[in-house]
């Protein structure tokens, strides 16, 4: 993601320099024991002393390790797996899944029921997104200024419930009629101005290739050519896989949906209808809304809820894939039984989030099988945990686990997985510096 990013929201296009750092090779936690260099992220959360000698120049030099001979943690263990699980803020980190088992071994698990689609329970969630959002705008209507924040909060929720109902429509598992799910995909996306059918093809994409390095369409490891690119395009990297990382969804939004030479030939046309529709939208109901309640009208009622949305969407995304522990792997290496088992984390938010949203946050069976109906998915899950449940990634929403995912998770590495901005590029690093002070460290 870091790349395609890179070209929509930073739009720099200057000169490509090819100077990367070398960055020492840390000893994998899962592999064997050894000498063993100091972890990022047990310099971020349990205050070990830094080990990392940087020079102290303008531009990035080299970044030397010194090696502390201690045991590492093997994940293979189950002491060490709570062990970094606390430090990661997950309840549960599970064990590797063999290589043995396919996904067709865990799909086959699952009751057949969980595959069903029950039109009552899908039209009533489209019933819970629209009365919600009407429920929102209310709120904002007749709030004063110091209670709009708490408006534009359940809105902004809310709304991201119509992009559950889309999202449903997409894996044809809202409904057995396909018009009938075209059409309110279509519509459910409307008020985010998210085209429907170049969302479907490119997630569609993030389901076949789930955390598979350079093809997922989803979040990726910024790339260390890109990052070493150009001092610009660095600084534009760190601020945005730093404090704007929550809406960094609005680049995605931009950059992937709207350009029809980034789709085949044979989704061109289904692209077009839903980009004729969403401007559509955008010539029509944005001029109504101005002309009704003026631009800072627009604002209230419009912009703030969008804002929250994609808050919701950068946010239930980046947990759904993104840890210390998860690897995005090169395709001759990609196991689809691992990505989409080990490689998704089940999080808990608190049940207002879940009812509004429609549990896309129970989202292992989700990426065992995407056919499931999201009303199904705490069935499946359930299932999975009696099954499968010693390799699930689990955890509550929390702080510490967001501390991780944007200080630590953010340039590629073979072994380590990540390497953190801050160790790269120090110097440069204020932004990831001020979050490590700035947020909290509180595990559920």
């Amino acid at each position: 993601m870091a790349s395609r990013i890179a070209d929509s929201l930073f739009a720099f296009t200057g000169p490509q320099q090819h100077c990367l750092p070398k960055v020492p090779k840390v000893t994998s936690a899962r592999l064997s024991p050894g000498v063993y260099a100091v972890r990022p992220i047990d310099l971020l959360l349990k205050g070990t002393r830094r080990t990392f000698l940087v020079p102290a120049k303008k531009r990035i030099g080299c970044i030397k390790a010194v090696a502390v001979p201690v045991t590492p943690p093997s994940a293979d263990s189950a002491e060490d797996r709570e062990q970094l699980a606390e430090s990661y803020g997950f309840k549960q980190i599970g064990e590797d899944l063999p290589d043995s088992f396919t996904l067709k071994d865990i799909m086959d698990t699952l009751p057949k029921e969980v595959f069903e689609i029950d039109d009552v329970k899908a039209w009533k969630s489209v019933l819970i997104s629209v009365t919600s959002y009407t429920l929102g705008l209310f709120m904002i209507a007749k709030s004063p200024w110091y209670l709009l924040p708490l408006a534009w909060a359940w809105t902004g929720t809310a709304i991201t419930g119509f992009f559950v109902i889309g999202h449903d429509c997409a894996h044809k598992s809202f409904s057995k009629n396909k018009l009938i799910e075209d059409i309110v995909g279509t519509l459910a996306f409307l008020p985010l101005v998210y085209p429907y059918e170049p969302w479907r093809f490119k997630h569609d994409r993030h389901h076949a290739k789930t955390n598979m390095l350079v093809h997922d369409t989803a979040w990726q490891p910024v790339p260390p050519e890109e990052f070493d690119s150009s001092p610009v395009l660095r600084k534009a990297i760190i601020f945005g896989y730093g404090p704007i990382r929550p809406w960094l969804s609005i680049a995605h939004w931009v950059n992937w949906h709207f350009n029809l030479r980034k789709f085949r030939p044979s989704e061109v046309n289904r692209v077009k209808i839903s980009l004729a529709c969403v401007f559509a939208f955008m010539t029509i109901g944005w001029p109504l809304i101005v002309y009704k309640v003026g631009i800072l009208g627009w604002v209230k009622f419009w912009l703030m809820p969008w804002l929250g949305y994609h808050f919701w969407m950068s946010t239930f995304t980046m947990v759904h894939h993104t840890a210390p522990h998860i690897p995005f792997k090169p395709a001759d290496e990609w196991n689809a039984a691992q990505a989409q088992l080990n490689g998704t984390i089940h999080c808990d938010y608190p049940s207002w989030i879940e009812i509004l949203c429609h549990d896309i946050n129970v989202h292992i069976p989700h990426h065992i099988s995407p056919r499931i109906p999201s009303y199904n998915l705490r069935a499946a899950h359930q299932s999975i945990q009696e099954n499968w449940g010693k390799y699930t990634n689990l955890a509550t929403w929390n702080w510490r686990l967001m501390k991780t995912i944007m200080t630590v998770c953010h340039v590629y590495d073979k072994e380590e997985n990540y390497i953190p901005f801050d160790r790269l590029a120090p110097e440069e690093s204020q932004p990831i510096t001020f979050l490590k002070k700035a947020m909290p460290d509180y595990a559920a």
